[in-house]
């Protein structure tokens, strides 16, 4: 009864606040590649300046609490970005998670139930633009700001900004661009990580360059002492190593991506068409680590605030169990839950405490393989939602009668395990990646990488449907 209230609930929500909520037109017809392209590239310039923008009325704090998420929520500190895609992606997972456990019931095989899931969706992420802007301004701004005004400004500037970030995102996914604009955002953040991290001139705190290329050409010049000292830079400063690591990682992941297993169809509709439909090492793409990144970053930053405002001296019995911080460091965790949850970036932290760094990669395995399973039930990635898009496809598996359970029987041997394995290869490098200090951090390199990956999928999958679009849109699915 409960579950049917909270369904209806959200329809009657929908019914009533749709003609309000303000919407992205679809374009009325698909438009070129070039075209989206361009799209493309005039969303990520909005989101580049903004990210250049500082906030009006803010005195940045002297320590990033989102320092940890920045990557994953595509943000800069100070910056009119300052919460970056956090809104939009915690609105989802949440919306997900209540999907997922059957709390809310839609029927999304039917376009108007995943139209009211999606409006729906829209709206909580405007309900966590105003929850998340107006905290995280009060919380981590407000102390600086004398006037009440300006603080009310500032808020305005963070819950408008992210309505824009909301529609960019929108523009992309409803056809004018190619993809979505999260990924667009992510990706072009950890790129621009990397690139700092290599090549930026500026001093760093042990007065040498932050990139690793004119830090060694300093150290080639005679300026610095041995060549370990380049090799293994401290204080989390890019190094020969980190170069080394990020370079190995990259290699790794795309060598995983082209692991797949591949199952011969043949068209019906089409005589003499044959091809494969590939079941990939890495089937959960990387949708599981941005929804448990997420998670463990709205974790932590809760967990700051509880501390902040009720357990600043770590006194506390029950706060120290969710997190203690440093009191000279607000920033860093020192014990408790949120101690663990955090990555020691680098071989010198991880050094000092080994139980640490093992304890967040295991905990990363973990949580990313939970979420794979559950994205493969609720993402339509099943082998009982793939063997249906099999045959409305007009394909079939030679050997196989042409019905769902025997296509969904073959799938079953492949799906569950190659979800269960790569999940665990996915939080195993995304967790070692963040121990060892990669430039853009573990998650950030594999997510950059994925995206990558899918946005050339989606290039031969635009030239594939120019010959045959119901091929194309079933490749589409994957």
């Amino acid at each position: 009864m409960a579950e049917g209230s909270a369904t209806a609930l959200i329809r009657k929500m929908v019914v009533v606040a749709e003609p309000y909520l303000p919407q992205v037109p679809k374009p009325k017809k698909k438009l070129t590649l070039q075209t989206r392209l361009l799209w493309c590239g005039l969303a990520l310039l909005i989101y580049m300046v903004m990210a250049q923008t500082p906030l009006f009325g803010a005195t940045v704090p002297e320590f990033d609490f989102l320092a940890f998420a920045r990557v994953i929520f595509a943000s800069q500190q100070g910056t009119l970005v300052e919460l970056g895609i956090g809104p939009i992606v915690t609105a989802g997972l949440l919306m997900q998670l209540l999907r997922g456990s059957e709390i809310l019931k839609f029927d999304f095989k039917k376009p108007e139930e995943r139209g009211i899931f999606q409006t729906a969706t829209k709206i909580v992420t405007y309900v966590v633009i105003i929850a998340e802007s107006s905290v995280y301004g009060i919380a981590v701004y407000g102390p600086n700001i004398a006037d009440p005004g300006v603080l009310y400004i500032l808020i305005g500037q963070m819950m408008a900004a992210s309505v824009i970030i909301m529609f960019l995102d929108e523009m992309i996914q409803k056809g004018w661009g190619l993809g979505s604009g999260i990924s667009l955002f992510i990706m072009a953040g950890v790129a621009q990580q990397i690139l700092w991290s290599m090549f930026s001139p500026l001093p760093a705190n042990d007065g040498f360059s932050i990139g690793i290329i004119p830090f060694a050409g300093q150290w080639a010049a005679g300026g610095i002492g041995e060549f370990a000292d380049v090799f293994f830079r401290y204080n989390q400063l890019p190094s020969i190593f980190g170069l080394l690591l990020t370079a190995g990682v990259l290699l790794i992941l795309v060598y995983t991506q082209g692991m797949k297993v591949e199952i011969p169809i043949v068209s019906t509709k089409y005589r003499g068409f044959s091809a494969t439909y590939p079941i990939k090492l890495m089937y959960v793409s990387n949708i599981p680590v941005i929804l448990a990144s997420a998670l463990t970053a709205n974790a932590i930053f809760i967990g700051q605030m509880l501390w902040s405002n009720l357990n600043p001296r770590n006194d506390h019995v029950f706060f120290n169990l969710l997190g203690q911080f440093d009191l000279l460091n607000p920033a860093t965790p020192i014990g408790g839950l949120v101690y663990y949850m955090t990555p020691p970036r680098g071989l010198d932290l991880a050094a000092q405490d080994p139980m640490r760094a093992v304890g967040y990669v295991i905990f990363m395995m973990i949580i990313v393989v939970i979420f794979g399973r559950l994205w493969v039930e609720l993402g339509g990635l099943s082998p009982k939602s793939a063997a249906k898009n099999l045959l409305d496809a007009d394909v079939q598996v030679p050997g196989f009668r042409r019905s769902n359970q025997p296509i969904e029987v073959l799938l079953n041997r492949y799906i569950p395990s190659v979800t269960i394995i790569g999940s665990l290869i996915l939080g195993a490098l995304a967790g070692a990646s963040d121990v060892l200090g990669v430039f853009g951090s573990g998650i950030g390199v594999l997510l950059m990488v994925d995206i990558l990956i899918n946005y050339y999928n989606q290039l031969v999958r635009e030239q594939v449907e120019v010959v045959m679009p119901r091929l194309g849109a079933l490749l589409g699915r994957r």
